[in-house]
Protein backbone atom coordinates (compact mmCIF):
# COMPACT_ATOMS: atom_id res chain seq x y z
CA UNK A 1 0.00 0.00 0.00
CA UNK A 2 1.33 3.52 -1.03
CA UNK A 3 -0.35 5.66 1.91
CA UNK A 4 1.29 8.20 3.50
CA UNK A 5 -0.11 7.82 6.73
CA UNK A 6 0.49 4.30 6.94
CA UNK A 7 4.00 5.03 6.15
CA UNK A 8 3.78 7.21 9.41
CA UNK A 9 2.02 4.08 11.76
CA UNK A 10 5.04 1.69 10.29
CA UNK A 11 7.94 4.29 10.86
CA UNK A 12 8.79 4.18 7.55
CA UNK A 13 9.13 8.22 7.05
CA UNK A 14 9.21 10.35 10.19
CA UNK A 15 6.47 12.12 11.66
CA UNK A 16 6.70 14.48 15.05
CA UNK A 17 4.56 13.00 16.73
CA UNK A 18 2.82 14.64 19.80
CA UNK A 19 0.46 11.82 20.80
CA UNK A 20 0.40 7.95 20.42
CA UNK A 21 -1.67 4.80 22.00
CA UNK A 22 -2.30 1.47 20.87
CA UNK A 23 -5.16 2.80 18.59
CA UNK A 24 -3.90 6.14 17.32
CA UNK A 25 -1.17 8.55 16.12
CA UNK A 26 -1.55 12.55 16.26
CA UNK A 27 1.25 14.09 14.59
CA UNK A 28 1.74 18.17 13.74
CA UNK A 29 0.77 19.38 10.23
CA UNK A 30 3.51 20.04 7.77
CA UNK A 31 1.11 22.70 6.87
CA UNK A 32 -0.45 24.33 10.13
CA UNK A 33 -3.32 26.78 10.03
CA UNK A 34 -3.48 27.30 13.64
CA UNK A 35 -0.50 28.06 16.20
CA UNK A 36 -1.49 23.64 16.99
CA UNK A 37 -2.56 22.17 13.62
CA UNK A 38 -2.33 17.92 14.43
CA UNK A 39 -3.60 15.01 12.79
CA UNK A 40 -5.13 12.27 14.56
CA UNK A 41 -4.46 8.93 12.24
CA UNK A 42 -5.88 5.00 13.13
CA UNK A 43 -3.04 3.14 13.28
CA UNK A 44 -5.73 0.98 11.01
CA UNK A 45 -6.16 2.00 7.59
CA UNK A 46 -9.64 3.28 6.62
CA UNK A 47 -9.52 5.27 3.67
CA UNK A 48 -12.70 7.66 3.97
CA UNK A 49 -15.65 8.51 5.97
CA UNK A 50 -17.51 6.37 3.79
CA UNK A 51 -15.38 3.11 4.36
CA UNK A 52 -16.01 3.20 8.07
CA UNK A 53 -17.50 -0.17 8.87
CA UNK A 54 -19.25 -0.76 12.31
CA UNK A 55 -16.20 -2.47 13.54
CA UNK A 56 -14.57 1.02 12.92
CA UNK A 57 -16.81 3.21 14.86
CA UNK A 58 -14.60 2.52 18.30
CA UNK A 59 -11.36 3.69 16.86
CA UNK A 60 -13.26 7.22 15.39
CA UNK A 61 -14.04 7.65 18.89
CA UNK A 62 -11.03 7.21 20.32
CA UNK A 63 -9.53 9.60 17.38
CA UNK A 64 -12.05 12.23 19.06
CA UNK A 65 -11.30 11.25 22.45
CA UNK A 66 -6.99 11.63 21.38
CA UNK A 67 -7.66 15.13 20.33
CA UNK A 68 -9.33 16.10 23.87
CA UNK A 69 -6.40 14.64 25.34
CA UNK A 70 -3.90 16.73 23.31
CA UNK A 71 -5.81 19.99 23.57
CA UNK A 72 -5.65 19.78 27.10
CA UNK A 73 -1.75 18.66 27.10
CA UNK A 74 -1.24 21.84 24.58
CA UNK A 75 -3.12 24.32 27.30
CA UNK A 76 -6.20 24.90 25.29
CA UNK A 77 -8.83 22.99 26.02
CA UNK A 78 -10.76 25.28 28.34
CA UNK A 79 -10.34 28.05 25.77
CA UNK A 80 -12.23 26.16 23.00
CA UNK A 81 -10.30 24.20 19.41
CA UNK A 82 -11.66 23.01 15.71
CA UNK A 83 -11.79 19.32 14.84
CA UNK A 84 -12.43 19.08 11.56
CA UNK A 85 -12.60 15.55 8.85
CA UNK A 86 -12.74 16.09 5.68
CA UNK A 87 -13.60 13.03 3.05
CA UNK A 88 -13.06 12.80 -0.02
CA UNK A 89 -11.98 15.28 -2.61
CA UNK A 90 -14.79 18.12 -2.71
CA UNK A 91 -14.13 17.78 1.07
CA UNK A 92 -11.18 18.92 0.95
CA UNK A 93 -9.18 15.40 1.62
CA UNK A 94 -5.95 15.08 0.08
CA UNK A 95 -4.61 11.91 2.03
CA UNK A 96 -7.33 8.98 1.62
CA UNK A 97 -6.67 7.56 5.08
CA UNK A 98 -8.95 9.04 7.66
CA UNK A 99 -7.53 11.68 9.65
CA UNK A 100 -9.05 13.96 12.18
CA UNK A 101 -7.42 17.95 11.91
CA UNK A 102 -7.27 19.42 15.64
CA UNK A 103 -6.40 23.25 15.26
CA UNK A 104 -6.05 25.34 18.52
CA UNK A 105 -4.24 27.95 19.90
CA UNK A 106 -6.26 31.22 18.58
CA UNK A 107 -9.50 32.56 18.20
CA UNK A 108 -11.80 30.30 15.17
CA UNK A 109 -14.00 32.61 12.98
CA UNK A 110 -16.71 31.00 10.79
CA UNK A 111 -17.32 30.44 8.58
CA UNK A 112 -13.53 28.96 7.94
CA UNK A 113 -13.38 30.44 4.76
CA UNK A 114 -15.12 32.32 2.21
CA UNK A 115 -17.07 29.85 -0.09
CA UNK A 116 -16.09 30.58 -3.68
CA UNK A 117 -19.18 29.15 -5.22
CA UNK A 118 -21.46 32.05 -6.55
CA UNK A 119 -25.44 31.17 -5.96
CA UNK A 120 -27.39 31.10 -9.25
CA UNK A 121 -29.82 34.57 -9.36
Amino acid sequence: MDCLFCKIVNNEIPAEIIYEDDHVIAFNDINPQAPTHALIIPRKHIATLNDIEPEDCEVVGHMVMAASKIAEQQGFASDGYRTVFNCNSHGGQTVYHIHLHLLGGKPMGWPPYQDTLKTPV
